[in-house]
């Protein structure tokens, strides 16, 4: 399996190097140069599989040869095996034929864990067997941070550096981070917003200098492949539990920066009958502005009771602009410089053909918290805000109620409880047993102002083998 970059011009690469390399040197993303096909009568076969067999059958042939086979079941065993849940991604009804896959039962309660457990298991496996040292510089609007540090924590040969924004992501969540001791791990609290962060990730890995030669960035944000190949997993999980792949499936996903639908899409072109994809986002609507008109135009980015989603450039979009434009490189390449001057549109017929499986959605603060309410009210179940957006965008935009919807529960209610209070419920969702500490420990981050220099030279001075 070769990986090839959505520009166009970054050399091919073989699994081992885009795990390392994150984003390629002409500043697009990696992508497998052709995608693994199941039939039907493959994907029938594997029901009654542990997620981790699932995941294995997903998942080796993007591996292929890097890991040997019974290596990779290993680690794949030991990922799923630290979720609190034995199905890893169990399915809560919420009504007639429609679902939400409970995907926060990892240790840091939010969806990066199904890739970020294993991301750190995949990176300490390569770096040994180089004995090769790296520094991970990752930007999180909120959870990938924290399933970032609890899955590359343990690493022999990483330093982690991770970027959020000062005072846009809830307590939890920044406690989740800030809280976990190790002398390689690096908290950087940046004063402005996730996309300023995101910006300094990528120039940083366009232009690694400052780390002097001596080692080399790596990625956690969802730009890393690992990341997208891991996720393609629940979308199988989820259609093999509900009667596929005998009868397709339809998705909602709560999503700002687009790994995870991006995921789902490719489970689609993988063999899995998926009749429907639906962008929820919040009022960051880059994403459902470009799905419901042909415009991606970037407006100020605002805050919202779903701060994982206050995402404005949504980095994985280039990956699906790259197959809407016969994996174009060039192409790709030239839009995205347009679409940084100023507004941009793609060819009609291109628009239209992602709309024959791409539906979105963009709910606003009220909405979120009524559908809080609404859900509570109705089943006793607690929504967080970003699944609270994933349910709306699904009752509000579902094609066929015959076709089961199934909404991505994304986080734990737990880590928004801000947001719980502001739907006017009285319950106040607690936090799990291994995290009801979490507002005694110490917590450690570095506050600085939003310029790249400051944050390089950060990083530069704290690596521990500088």
């Amino acid at each position: 399996m070769r990986y090839i970059s959505t520009r166009g011009e970054a050399p091919a690469l073989g699994f081992e190097d885009v795990l390392l390399t994150g984003l390629a040197t002409d500043g697009g993303l990696y992508v497998p140069e052709s995608l693994p096909h199941f039939s039907l009568e493959e994907i029938r076969s594997w029901r009654g599989l542990s997620y981790s067999e699932l995941a294995f059958n997903v998942m080796h042939p993007f591996v292929d040869d890097a890991i040997p086979a019974e290596d990779f079941r290993r680690m794949l065993d030991e990922t799923y095996a630290v979720f609190a849940h034995k199905a890893v991604a169990p399915l809560v009804q919420l009504d007639t034929n429609e679902w939400v896959m409970e995907l926060f039962r990892g240790p840091t309660l939010a969806f990066k864990d199904f890739a970020l457990q294993l991301l750190g298991r995949l990176l300490d496996y390569v770096l040994e067997k180089r004995q090769q040292h790296v520094v991970i510089m990752g930007a999180t609007s909120g959870d990938t941070g924290s399933a970032a540090i609890e899955g590359c924590r343990r690493c022999e040969h990483v330093d982690i550096f991770i970027l959020h924004p000062y005072q846009r992501v809830s307590e939890v969540q920044r406690r989740q981070m800030t809280t976990v001791q190790g002398d390689n791990i690096h908290n950087i609290a940046v004063r402005g917003n996730f996309d300023d962060c995101q910006r300094m990730v990528k120039e940083s890995f366009g232009n690694q200098s400052f780390l002097g030669g001596k080692t080399q960035l790596a990625a956690v944000n969802s730009i890393n492949w690992a990341r997208i190949m891991a996720q393609i997993v629940y979308y199988f999980h989820a259609s093999l539990a509900l009667g596929g792949p005998d009868r397709s499936m339809a998705f909602s996903v709560p999503t700002g920066n687009f790994g995870d639908i991006f995921a789902g899409y490719l489970a689609k072109k993988m063999g899995l009958p998926i009749s429907q994809l639906v962008i929820a986002t919040n009022r960051n609507d880059i994403l459902h502005r470009f799905m419901s008109g042909n415009k991606y135009e970037q407006h100020q980015l605002e805050h919202t009771l779903s701060p994982s989603m206050d995402i404005m450039v949504s980095s994985n979009f280039e990956r699906l602009l790259f197959d809407l434009h016969g994996r174009d490189g060039l192409a790709v390449k030239t839009l995205l410089e347009k679409a940084s001057k100023g507004p941009v549109s793609i060819e009609d017929y291109r628009w239209k053909h992602a709309r024959k499986l791409f539906d979105s959605d963009a709910v606003d603060d009220k909405t979120t918290c009524d559908t809080i309410r609404e859900i509570y009210q109705q089943n006793e179940y607690l929504l967080d805000p970003h699944t609270a957006i994933g349910v709306h965008a699904a009752r509000n935009c579902r094609r066929d109620p015959a076709v089961p919807m199934i909404t991505l529960g994304t986080a734990h209610p737990a880590k928004f409880p801000d947001a719980v209070a502001e739907s006017g419920l009285s319950v106040k969702p607690p936090l799990p047993a291994h995290m009801a500490d979490l507002f005694e420990r110490e917590e450690r981050y570095t506050v600085l102002d939003n310029n790249i220099a400051g944050v390089q030279e950060f990083i530069a001075k704290n690596w521990k083998n500088t």
